[in-house]
């Protein structure tokens, strides 16, 4: 189970409720083609730039409340209107896919906080609002876990990161380690890589715990939804602990065994978090 935010949307599930399946790929397209255009294929970073923009100016169509939209698009605006969805976290995922063409290293945590506050939270704020659930502090731990899933992601994909020429490990982190960027993966490195990712699991299960509270709070298939996806990002933590940080080597993910303990992780899930 790669923990993505577009990857874990609950296109397919069978908790999701039938009447907000179109509403749910048509917010899927969007953000899955838009994150296509800025990492897929081999196009130059002016041409990923260049198609963003018209992305954003489909949106400012939509706002204006425009005709001729090309299909994607159309099928979009008739979400956000049936659903009077915002337009912001739209904006807010083409601004930090339009920064994954631009940037590829973060200073401190706070900075990869900010990229995933764009990249990663509009998802959950935008499934809220279809569940009529998105009040300040559903909104705040939603936040949490989505940008705890990002990070999550972030440390299982060091090494495919790392061939694209991107990384999304602080480098204040990597300098505090005594960890060169261009070595990360030497075998001389790998107490100081364990010490070093073992403080990164550690604050990202910490993040992750924080917005548990909400999947506890929604009720019914919203409920169980959040609740399988905040123990699955906590079990691939748990993954890169048991591969003892190697994540160059074996890239953690959940295997079907791995998904009957999420299951149950799931359904026991207790007032503890409120």
């Amino acid at each position: 189970m790669p923990v993505d935010h577009y990857e874990n949307f609950p296109v397919a599930s069978v908790l999701l409720p039938r009447r907000l399946v179109p509403a749910v790929e048509a917010i899927y397209a969007f953000a899955r083609s838009a994150d296509d255009l800025a990492d897929e294929g081999d196009a130059t970073p002016e041409q990923r730039l260049a198609a963003l923009s018209a992305y954003e100016a489909s949106l400012a169509r939509i706002e204006r409340k425009e005709d001729g939209l090309d299909p994607m698009f159309t099928r979009l605006a008739a979400t956000i209107a049936k659903y009077e969805l915002p337009l912001r976290p739209f904006y807010d995922l083409l601004s930090a896919f339009k920064q994954d063409v631009e940037v590829t290293r973060y200073a401190n945590y706070e900075a990869l906080l900010d990229y995933c506050a764009r990249s990663a939270n509009p998802v959950g704020l935008l499934m809220l609002h279809l569940y009529g659930e998105a009040d300040e502090r559903n909104v705040r731990d939603s936040d949490a876990i989505c940008s705890a899933l990002q990070i999550i992601n972030f440390l299982q994909d060091v090494a495919i990161d790392e061939q694209k020429e991107r990384i999304y490990l602080p480098m204040e982190d990597l300098t505090r380690f005594a960890i060169l960027p261009a070595h990360m993966d030497r075998p001389d490195n790998d107490a100081k890589w364990r010490a070093m990712m073992k403080f990164q699991v550690e604050r990202a299960r910490e993040l992750m715990l924080s917005g548990a509270p909400l999947a506890v709070r929604l009720k019914g298939r919203i409920g169980l939804e959040l609740r399988m996806v905040v123990q699955g990002g906590l079990r691939i933590l748990e993954a890169i602990e048991e591969n003892e940080y190697d994540v160059f080597r074996r890239r953690p993910k959940l295997e079907k065994r791995d998904w009957i303990k999420v299951l149950w992780r799931a359904l026991r899930m207790r007032s503890a978090y409120l």
